[in-house]
């Protein structure tokens, strides 16, 4: 609140220029126009339905990924280095390459957001998995289940904790990885009205994007540590 109120005053006396930056009033008289007219809304379903696509292919990839290597030296062997090393790579310095393979429409967006997904979810699920208590792998062993029953009962339940330390990275990820992918060539969602916005130095608008943006990535993170409470509500007993 005092943050608001001294931005308030920087701006009502003149020492922040709106086209640096906005007053409150101005950005908060701009989210409303936005809603009412529409804009908002039809630019915050966009973006929604790119980062659910995006993270839904790079969340496939990377829990197939995580699985296989997860569960099998081989595929350990196989799969952990070259992951390894793609992972080392700033997936936001791969924009050239993806407009150069995928064009400027909407697949190198996806693109860009799934890859920004894969490696967190495959780096958690690989970690959890091969952090598993072998002493509870012997235990089911010893009570004669199965090598697929000791992976659903045993070590797929004791990995859940770090994937979910990995989707809430992932999701993050995703966000930040549609800011920088709705630069390219966009004609709609938040990151357009932004771009469109800076065009005619529209820095309440501006603003507007950011926190919807802010707000989006903050309800996701705080609608999968809900999840972690439900789904690991045995480790408060």
């Amino acid at each position: 609140m005092a943050l608001l109120l001294l931005w308030q005053t920087a701006s009502s006396t003149g020492l922040l220029p709106p086209e640096k930056l906005a007053s409150p009033l101005t950005v908060a008289q701009s989210a409303a126009d936005l809603v009412a007219n529409g804009q908002l809304a039809d630019a915050f379903l966009v973006s929604l339905g790119r980062v659910f696509f995006g993270f839904l292919l790079g969340g496939v990839v990377g829990v197939a990924l995580g699985l296989a290597s997860g569960l099998s030296r081989w595929g350990e062997t196989l799969l952990d280095p070259p992951v390894q090393m793609l992972r080392t790579l700033p997936h936001l310095g791969l924009i050239p390459l993806f407009i150069l393979w995928f064009g400027i429409g909407e697949e190198p967006k996806l693109a860009l957001v799934a890859s920004g997904v894969a490696f967190p979810l495959y780096l958690n699920l690989h970690s959890g998995i091969r952090q598993t208590d072998a002493g509870l792998v012997e235990a089911a062993r010893a009570l004669g289940y199965s090598r697929f029953e000791r992976v659903v009962h045993v070590v797929l339940p004791s990995a859940v904790p770090q994937t979910l330390v990995g989707l809430r990275i992932a999701l993050g990820t995703a966000w930040l990885s549609l800011i920088v992918g709705e630069q390219i060539n966009a004609d709609a969602g938040l990151g357009y009205l932004i771009n469109n916005a800076r065009e005619f130095l529209r820095t309440d608008v501006v603003v507007v994007g950011l926190v919807v943006y802010a707000l989006l990535g903050l309800t996701t993170d705080a609608l999968v540590r809900l999840l972690e409470r439900r789904v690991l509500r045995w480790r408060t007993r």
